[in-house]
């Protein structure tokens, strides 16, 4: 036994092995080996605590703790986890969606503004602000009421004696023989007429200028409608060169009297020029020639005025400045919605002749003549329009 004890304390101890001596006496020496392992253990303990791996995110907390007290203060940056990018997705979606809305929101406050007031159609050069287009049933209600009243003027010219003139200029396609149409259609020839010149002959030519007008003229009881009148030699002949500077300037200088002298005779001159934008211009334009029922309308000398545009514009503007006068002044109708200008025309001619409602007292219709002894003869034996309506 006291053999093994000996071999037992010779023998050196397992690294593993932590019992503790109890009768070895420790030398200073030894103290201070023990002390540099020591430290040298726990130096190599700190590397690995910079190693250790972050817990799960379902660990205790606690254990987080620890970890946190072994990191040193030069950390590692971390990479976002999957939660963490899809929250910074949605964020970012949420940023971009509150912007669009918010632009969104700034285009709908500038489209509602305040409605601001049409402004009245004074200047021949701007095109003035129309309204939608009147439909069928709404605009023949209307007219039909106006029918009525027409009558009843061609009823007061009739049966009073005045003379009435009515003078339509505008642009080529501006509606002028359209709406003539509209107010001749319920009323008599025999008092309400209309004047449309052709092309002035070798003859007229030589006249005195507003000679080959004169015979056009209303006598009392009349009201003659003009589609164009003495006013082509300031318009159509100025800008096409149909007539010298000296006769646009003679015109110029003696239209005025010449008006004048009417009206002193007791003659109601009223003047309407229809207004009509570039754009509804051409696309009357296209109708015409697109529709062989109003090709006849187009002319060649109607294309050479499309393409001189800026000129009529001129020529018209010193025209309406310097004819439009006191006893005979111009009025301008917006005629870019035909419906509208058609009914514009005709309450406006309305107001402005002082006539009365003389319609006649309604008649009874007499009965019918007996045939007694008359025989009607066999119709056979005469012409016959061929029936191909209804097919």
């Amino acid at each position: 036994m006291a053999e093994k004890s000996m071999k037992d304390k010779q023998e050196p101890k397992a690294a593993g092995e932590s019992k503790p001596v109890e009768a070895e006496e420790v030398s200073p020496e030894k103290e201070e080996k023990k002390v540099t392992e020591q430290e040298k253990e726990s130096a190599e303990a700190k590397p690995i605590a910079v190693e250790a791996k972050a817990p799960a995110p379902d660990s205790k907390v606690d254990e987080r703790k620890e970890v946190k007290e072994t990191k040193p203060s030069a950390q590692v940056p971390k990479e976002p986890t999957k939660e963490a990018k899809k929250t910074k997705k949605t964020k970012s979606k949420a940023k971009k969606s509150k912007s669009a809305s918010k632009a969104k929101k700034s285009k709908k406050a500038k489209k509602k503004k305040p409605k601001e007031k049409e402004p009245k159609p004074a200047m021949v050069g701007e095109m003035p602000r129309h309204a939608k287009k009147m439909k069928r049933k709404a605009y023949e209600a209307e007219l039909a009421k106006l029918e009525v009243e027409l009558v009843k003027l061609q009823g007061w010219i009739k049966a009073t004696g005045p003379k009435v003139a009515v003078i339509f200029e505008g642009r080529d396609s501006a509606g002028k023989g359209g709406t003539i149409k509209r107010i001749t259609r319920r009323l008599s020839p025999r008092v309400v007429r209309v004047a449309a010149l052709p092309v002035p002959t070798e003859k007229e030519k030589t006249q005195w200028y507003f000679q080959r007008y004169i015979p056009q003229l209303p006598s009392g009881g009349e009201m003659v409608l003009f589609d164009r009148s003495w006013y082509n030699r300031a318009g159509v002949e100025r800008v096409m060169g149909f007539c010298t500077d000296e006769e646009y300037t003679e015109f110029m200088s003696t239209v005025n009297n010449f008006e004048a002298a009417l009206t002193r005779s007791g003659l109601t001159l009223i003047k309407y020029w229809l207004h009509i934008s570039d754009e509804n211009q051409e696309k009357r334009f296209e109708q015409r020639i697109h529709d062989p029922r109003r090709r006849w309308k187009l002319s060649p000398w109607d294309l050479e005025a499309r393409s001189r545009w800026v000129d009529y514009s001129k020529a018209r503007d010193a025209m309406l400045q310097h004819t439009s006068t006191a006893h005979a002044p111009w009025y301008i109708v917006d005629a870019n919605i035909k419906r509208h200008a058609r009914l514009n025309v005709i309450a406006h001619l309305l107001s402005l002749i002082p006539y009365k409602d003389l319609t006649p007292k309604s008649l009874k219709l007499p009965p019918r003549q007996k045939a007694g002894d008359y025989k009607p003869p066999d119709l056979d034996q005469f012409n016959f329009v061929p029936t191909v309506y209804p097919k």
